[in-house]
């Protein structure tokens, strides 16, 4: 076919591509009476080979059909791609996150009984596709295959609450878009794009934070409703959804394809780091790019072909490092052994008076700045799922009176900044609920100012003077000329959902407290990599 053709040059795979089968409507039974739905692509033949099993909540007919069906079966691959619970005629109830485990183990046991399967299973793919596998991967035996998870992580609750916030614009936006996919041609793709961006900012201005779906949509996301009322840090709602300790265990060979401007880089790099330790280090490739780009879509179904073909049907395997990470700025690709690479920590300083740079800043009187939620800091671009999504030019935010930049003079020679970035802010907020965001930018001689990282971090009273913010892990390079500025600021909204200043649940909490903050200064550590 044409549009098979049209796929395979897009997705540039290798090797010669045949004809290909496919069978539909597969009925997977769970034990617990559930019948889940699934699709079978395999090339001609009726003897066994191994098994690459996709599981998602999107459907099975729309891209995922396209970049891992016919394309791997038209080279030998047999792809199984099943909705999972409560999804696209699969039965049950949807319940993010919660079944995966379950009827993955129970999927992968029915497929090795299959007489098309010779009891090889690998899986593969993004996002939530990729939670499916870390949901399973712990805990099978004999172990899968192969992996691929892209663009996502072991457990997505750090991400959700990150810094022990509430993501509002992702827990949202998602939420309402899965509710709502099933219902009308189009759905789907308008969410993922953000297509409906004007109807949920007004949703999520209002409050409470409980009531945004039924504004947006007029009906309840569960999703929604289970992030919202399970915020408080000591809530265990989401414990068993999070597959995190067992990521070391898995011992099956495994590819990783992410971005720097992914909501779940920071997971996805986590687990590295914990197989790493293991002594079963991944393949890992860091790309351009943002969660929903289109690009990053097919550069990971690319790395997930050439890791199972290599893996399954023995094709050869192309020379490359471990790890191979796109320098922003810099229009190249880093090879290392591992993550992060090699750099010497660096520590700057930043305090009263806007200065950021190598030496302290004397003491002196604190910043003080005001936090009004009902005129809640904004921010631009940055790790969200829509199409603003990546560096954005800050100039606006940082002019606002509720926003404090550190600037620091020209740098000399162009810097690498690869690997960690941290920071350490003292601040005082008055009352003591407030957050802490953290961003750092790179700022042009034209005087645009672009995010390179950022961090946050929700107060609660009783924390610390010195507050400790895990900026995302980046690869950039800052050129010869430009300048650093920290920006420090009590909120980045709609990415997090605004702190009140009560402490009452972000789930109905509607009264609003004006913050005074003070702000002494503090210290950003720097990833510095020898460029040569």
């Amino acid at each position: 076919m044409i549009r098979d053709a049209l796929i395979d040059r897009v997705l540039g795979l290798p090797g010669r591509a045949g004809p290909y089968r496919v069978e539909r409507g597969l009925r997977v039974p769970m034990p617990d009476g559930v019948t889940l739905l699934a699709d079978r692509y395999a090339p001609p033949g009726d003897h066994p080979g191994p098994v690459v099993l996709v599981r998602t909540p999107y459907g099975r007919d729309r891209q995922l059909a396209l970049l891992y069906g016919a394309p791997f079966a038209r080279r030998g691959l047999q792809v199984v791609i099943q909705s999972v619970r409560g999804t696209f005629g699969s039965g049950g109830r949807f319940a993010a996150f919660h079944h995966e485990k379950e009827d993955g183990l129970t999927t992968v046991a029915w497929l090795r009984e299959q007489p098309w399967c010779d009891g090889r299973v690998a899986t593969m793919g993004s996002s939530y596709l990729g939670y499916t596998q870390w949901a399973v991967a712990p805990y099978v035996d004999p172990p899968l295959a192969a992996m691929c998870p892209a663009i996502t992580g072991s457990e997505f609750n750090s991400a959700t609450y990150l810094g022990g916030g509430v993501g509002l614009r992702g827990a949202f936006e998602w939420g309402v878009m899965v509710e709502r996919q099933e219902n009308g041609r189009g759905r789907f793709l308008r969410g993922l794009l953000g297509l409906d961006v004007r109807r949920n900012r007004r949703a999520m201005a209002g409050l409470p934070l409980a009531d945004a779906d039924r504004r947006a949509i007029g009906a309840r996301s569960a999703y929604w409703q289970e992030v919202v009322a399970h915020a408080d840090p000591d809530d265990d709602f989401w414990a068993l959804t999070d597959h995190s300790a067992g990521t070391a265990s898995v011992a099956s060979p495994i590819s990783m394809y992410t971005v720097w401007w992914d909501i779940f880089l920071v997971n996805q790099l986590r687990d590295v780091v914990a197989l790493q330790k293991a002594g079963n280090p991944p393949r890992l490739t860091v790309g351009p790019g943002a969660h929903v780009d289109v690009a990053g879509a097919l550069a990971a179904s690319r790395d997930a072909f050439d890791h199972l073909s290599a893996v399954l049907l023995d094709a050869p395997v192309a020379e490359r490092a471990p790890v191979r990470l796109w320098l922003q700025h810099g229009g190249r690709w880093l090879s290392a052994d591992q993550w992060p690479p090699p750099s010497t920590p660096t520590t700057w300083h930043f305090g009263p008076g806007g200065g950021l740079g190598p030496s302290p800043v004397p003491s002196g009187d604190p910043d003080v700045t005001f936090y009004d939620p009902a005129d809640p800091t904004p921010t631009v671009g940055g790790p969200v799922i829509g199409r603003d999504a990546g560096p954005a030019d800050n100039r606006a935010i940082e002019a606002r009176p509720d926003v404090l930049g550190y600037t620091s003079d020209p740098v000399p020679s162009d810097l690498d900044l690869v690997g960690e970035v941290s920071a350490v802010v003292r601040v005082r907020s008055d009352p003591g609920h407030g957050d802490v965001f953290v961003r750092l930018c790179d700022v042009e001689p034209s005087g645009r100012s672009m995010t390179i990282t950022d961090g946050f971090v929700r107060l609660r009273p009783g924390a610390p003077f010195d507050v400790p913010v895990e900026l995302r892990p980046t690869a950039y390079r800052v050129r010869a000329g430009h300048r650093l500025r920290l920006q420090v600021s009590g909120g980045a909204y709609p990415r997090f959902a605004r702190n009140l200043g009560t402490g009452e649940p972000v789930a109905t909490a509607t009264r609003m407290v004006k913050a005074r903050r003070e702000t002494f200064g503090g210290s950003l550590t720097l990833p510095v990599h020898d460029a040569g």
